[in-house]
């Protein structure tokens, strides 16, 4: 720079130490162009390195992601792990003896529209059979070459045929022992040859509400045979009203409630508790409620294991069950009008259930007693009298032979009476009777 402040196009450099000129700056130093030069090139060999490194670094990058991929691969494990259960140790005590029950039915095809083109079946009778239902057994006694199979009534009632399918796959010809509406069960007897493992009862009065409970059975047929659900015991006593297969009440039962699974096909297949003693005949579920139809889920029934020796035994023996039916025809109460209560049955206004007699069948043990046609009859022992189903339940309490006190309306007056009941039901007398299939 001149004396004028103005730049003379020389740089120097000032020696830090006192201050004179450094001479290295002179006209044979570095110019700003040669300065200016080496910072690009020192630019351009920055940036190469850095370029170079990123991809080295991706690069690395790669090799580390292709090497850990390869660390995903897998394979099984030789540890055997120990999932034995009291429910599995249960299930195995019982398995084999837990069948299929397919019943069997002759369709009258001259009636139908094949039948009218000449499609008259597989025999010359016009009928062709069919298999009707399909349920569940339990095997519950061997003895010699003959065993003994319980499972529902209604699973084998109206069939023809009767044939038992075993866990094992074999198909074994059946007998119906007996068989009973009312309690809605029956005893088969089948060749023993393939049974390998027969069933045991437990005490049902023994049981507890919140105990496991398994049910074991073929859900929707043999193609789900011998299928295991566990739930609990929900109730231990549970009455319920019963049916027959033709809709008509025939009492009420007492039953055991599981929320096991229990679907279509399980009837009559066992209701087993941790030890694997059978402590019920599975036999029905509750599908729906109300008049509004609701789902109902976890609500099953089975016939306690008490009751089920009970009624088994005198099946094995008889072939029925022995109950006393008092002859007659009869109507709920509730059907008859104000009016009709008043002027034909001439009962007082504190009289609102019972039951009306009908007719009075000649063979009827009340005929002797007095009761006539119109009369009502409220009392039987020592249980009221409500409806038919009530009048039932009362019944079934007696055996044939028992005199029992009843208690009745006539012409508007109460009256009682003993009666011997000397008459055992059948097709014929009730809808109720252990014969009906």
């Amino acid at each position: 720079m001149n004396n004028n402040g103005q730049f003379d196009g020389e740089y120097k450099e000032v020696d830090p130490e006192n201050g004179s000129p450094n001479n290295s700056g002179g006209p044979s130093g570095p110019k700003l162009w040669k300065v200016v030069l080496i910072a690009l090139i020192a630019g351009v060999i920055g940036g190469g390195v850095v370029v170079g490194g990123y991809s080295w670094y991706q690069n690395r990058q790669d090799e580390q992601l292709n090497s850990d991929n390869s660390k995903a691969k897998t394979k099984t494990s030789n540890v055997k792990v120990n999932v034995s259960s009291d429910a599995e140790g249960a299930f195995n005590k019982i398995k084999g003896a837990v069948v299929s029950v397919e019943a069997y039915s002759k369709d009258d095809r001259s009636s139908s529209i094949a039948g009218m083109y000449g499609q008259s079946g597989d025999d010359s009778s016009g009928s062709q059979e069919e298999q009707a239902s399909e349920g569940s057994g339990v095997i519950y006694k061997k003895s010699g070459d003959t065993a003994y199979v319980v499972t529902n009534n209604h699973v084998i009632s109206g069939a023809d045929r009767v044939e038992t399918l075993m866990s094992d796959g074999h198909k074994l010809k059946t007998e119906v022992v007996g068989h009973d509406a009312v309690s809605d069960l029956a005893v088969l007897k089948i060749d023993a040859k393939y049974v390998k493992q027969v069933a045991s009862f437990g005490d049902s009065d023994k049981i507890s509400v919140g105990e496991t409970a398994l049910a074991i059975g073929s859900p929707l047929g043999s193609d789900y045979a011998t299928s295991l659900t566990q739930g609990i015991i929900s109730a231990k006593k549970r009455t319920i009203d019963v049916t027959n297969s033709s809709g008509v009440a025939t009492g009420q039962a007492t039953v055991i409630q599981t929320d096991a699974a229990i679907n279509p096909g399980n009837s009559g297949g066992p209701l087993i508790n941790i030890g694997g003693q059978v402590i019920g005949i599975n036999s029905m579920k509750l599908s729906s409620a109300g008049s509004s139809e609701a789902s109902v889920e976890g609500m099953g029934f089975a016939i306690p294991s008490n009751e089920v020796v009970e009624i088994v035994n005198q099946l094995a023996e008889n072939g029925k069950v022995s109950r006393p039916a008092l002859g007659i025809s009869l109507l709920d109460l509730d059907y008859i009008s104000a009016s009709d209560r008043q002027k034909t049955l001439k009962l007082p206004d504190s009289v609102t259930s019972g039951i009306v007699v009908m007719k009075v069948n000649s063979d009827s043990p009340l005929k002797d007693a007095g009761i006539k046609k119109y009369d009502v009859i409220t009392g039987l022992g020592d249980k009221k009298v409500k409806d038919i189903v009530s009048l039932r339940e009362a019944l079934y309490e007696h055996k044939i032979g028992d005199k029992v006190k009843v208690k009745y309306y006539h012409d508007g007056k109460e009256k009682s009476t003993n009666v011997k009941l000397s008459l055992e039901a059948n097709d014929s007398n009730t809808s109720a009777a252990s014969n009906e299939r």
